[in-house]
This record gives structure tokens, C-alpha cells and sequence, in this order.
């Protein structure tokens, strides 16, 4: 909910900025979840891409939606951008070469932060906005 103060400012409620909060926070610690998944995944299975199209995968995904997680916990726009953007880079890249999306959920579920980062990063720039 949002109050008009004097002088044409937005300001959201205290409960608006608590759901902001633990937007960001259940973003942060899908990220950390999905980061050390991805890791287990890379040193238990290994990593043997087989031509230049498959090393291209890899450096979106989960290269691209790692780092973009990382980059989130301090710029969450643009983490939140290089994350979604990763993934959609990646079916795209999929679709091309395979002639199909990726099977299963699990790509999107694990890409779920990037969605969340941007979430908050809305939510936080509208914190303080001025009325038309």
C-alpha cells in the first residue's frame, strides 16, 4: 500500500518494504541453493561439452544464471537481468540446436532468483517515486 505525502511523494508501507525484504532474501538464498546445486551437479557429474555449441550452453547455463546471482546481492537489476536473460539465451540456443526447448522444470526452478532479484529491484526503485 502506498501513502501520498506532501509535496507529491510515494512512499510504500511498512508492510510493502517487509514483502521487498523478503523478496530479496528468499531470492539470495534460492541463489546460494542453486549455485551450490550447480556445483555438485559440475564436480559429481563433470563437465564434457562436446562441440562449440554445448560450450556455448554451459557459459549461459549455469555460467550466465551463477554469475548473474552473484552480480544480484549487489546490483540486483542488473543480476536479476543477466540471470533471465541467460536463460532465455540458453532455450533459445537450445531450441536452435536441438530443435526443442529443454526437457523438465528444474532449468526454470533453478533460474527462479534471477526472476525474484528483479522482483525486488522493481519494488525497491518504487519505493520513493514522485506522483504525476
Amino acid at each position: 500500500m502506498s501513502v501520498l505525502l506532501g509535496g507529491g511523494v510515494e512512499r510504500q508501507s511498512d508492510g510493502g518494504r517487509r514483502l521487498t525484504l523478503v523478496i530479496r532474501w528468499t531470492a539470495r538464498a534460492w541463489a546460494v541453493a542453486t549455485i551450490g546445486v550447480v556445483l555438485l551437479l559440475g564436480v559429481g557429474e563433470g563437465l564434457y561439452p562436446a562441440g562449440l555449441a554445448e560450450w556455448i550452453g554451459l557459459l549461459l547455463y549455469p555460467g550466465g544464471i551463477c554469475l548473474g546471482m552473484v552480480v544480484a546481492w549487489w546490483r540486483e537489476g542488473l543480476g536479476g537481468s543477466i540471470t533471465v536473460g541467460s536463460l532465455l539465451a540458453f532455450y533459445m540456443l537450445h531450441a536452435a540446436t536441438a530443435g526443442s526447448l529443454p526437457k523438465g522444470w528444474a532449468w526454470l526452478v533453478l533460474a527462479v532468483p534471477g526472476f525474484l532479484f528483479l522482483w525486488c529491484w522493481k519494488r525497491s526503485r518504487d519505493l520513493t517515486v514522485t506522483a504525476a
